[in-house]
């Protein structure tokens, strides 16, 4: 039969051309994906390794309700206030207390560098310590 007369044989053959350039063209993308995602996993993995706050250090918020008083690097005992922010970089150590002779730790133990670090998920240098000790990213 002419397809003249089944004008449907034609608009058939127009989809099976077309479903063809699509397939040719999502098995190109996966083959760009293929050869891609190799390399670029590597580059991305040694990209998380290092850290971002190292240079200029973590930025510490009291967020508590009161006052407290830290040791930063076995120095002196110093009044940290609510809303203040202190600085600590990776070869700091920190205490924080709760009384001004900086003889009650306010957390059960110091945290570290590696522990703030830890609770900033966005990676933007800023962690908060709430009430009880509870650490929080800003």
């Amino acid at each position: 039969m002419p397809e003249e007369c089944h004008p449907q044989l034609t608009i058939l053959r127009e989809i099976d051309s077309i479903s063809l350039m699509n397939r040719k063209f999502y098995f190109g993308i996966f083959i760009i994906f293929l050869i891609v995602f190799p390399f670029a996993t590597p580059l991305h993995a040694a990209a998380e390794e290092e850290d971002p706050c190292a240079k200029d250090g973590l930025h510490i918020r009291n967020e508590t309700t009161i006052d407290l008083w830290v040791k930063k690097n076995d120095g002196a005992c110093t009044l940290w206030t609510h809303h203040h922010i202190i600085i600590i970089k990776p070869e700091d150590t920190l205490e924080i207390f709760s009384d001004l002779t900086c003889s009650t730790l306010y957390c059960g133990e110091k945290p570290s560098y590696e522990d703030f670090q830890f609770i900033d998920k966005n990676g933007d240098c800023r962690v908060k310590i709430l009430p009880s000790c509870t650490l929080s990213d800003m």
